[in-house]
């Protein structure tokens, strides 16, 4: 079954349900896969790597927001930005704990033979196609950076 289908099943289910948040959160997934169907260049269907970083942006934007809030001291502006991110996130593969993307990074060093920071880019290329949509850009380039240093 297609992400699109999978928002529209749960979509239906917290309408029957009354669930604000996750309606909240469902349509603007929806919207944003009409989006990315609807740019030019976009063919009728997006790939599940396409799908992967739409739902990924999805989730760091509302995680974003609710640590802006936080930090102004509006919890209660929070707590739905990280209920929506929360609901977004079931859609995402189960995430990677930090040893198992240092085994990954450990590995793709060990493949390209970096040395240094100066390879930082390959390596964050590679480990970042292999572990899309299972670790997010910011752990895996504190763990790279910490390996090659």
């Amino acid at each position: 079954m297609s992400l699109q289908q999978e928002v529209m099943t749960a979509l239906k289910e917290a309408m029957k349900a009354k669930n604000q948040t996750a309606l909240t959160a469902l349509r603007a997934v929806k919207s944003a896969i009409l989006l990315a169907k609807t740019e030019s260049g976009a063919g009728d269907e997006l790939t599940e790597e396409q799908e992967l970083k739409l739902l990924q942006k999805q989730v760091k934007q509302r995680k974003d927001s609710a640590a802006l809030y936080v930090e102004q001291g509006r919890e209660d502006l929070a707590a739905p930005e990280l209920a929506e991110a929360e609901v977004i996130s079931k859609f995402l593969p189960e995430a990677l704990s930090e040893e198992e993307i240092e085994k990954v990074v450990v590995a793709v060093i060990d493949q390209v033979g970096a040395e240094g920071m100066k390879d930082m880019g390959k390596v964050m290329g590679i480990v970042s196609k292999q572990l899309a949509g299972q670790a997010d850009g910011k752990t895996i380039s504190n763990i790279v950076r910490a390996k090659l240093s």
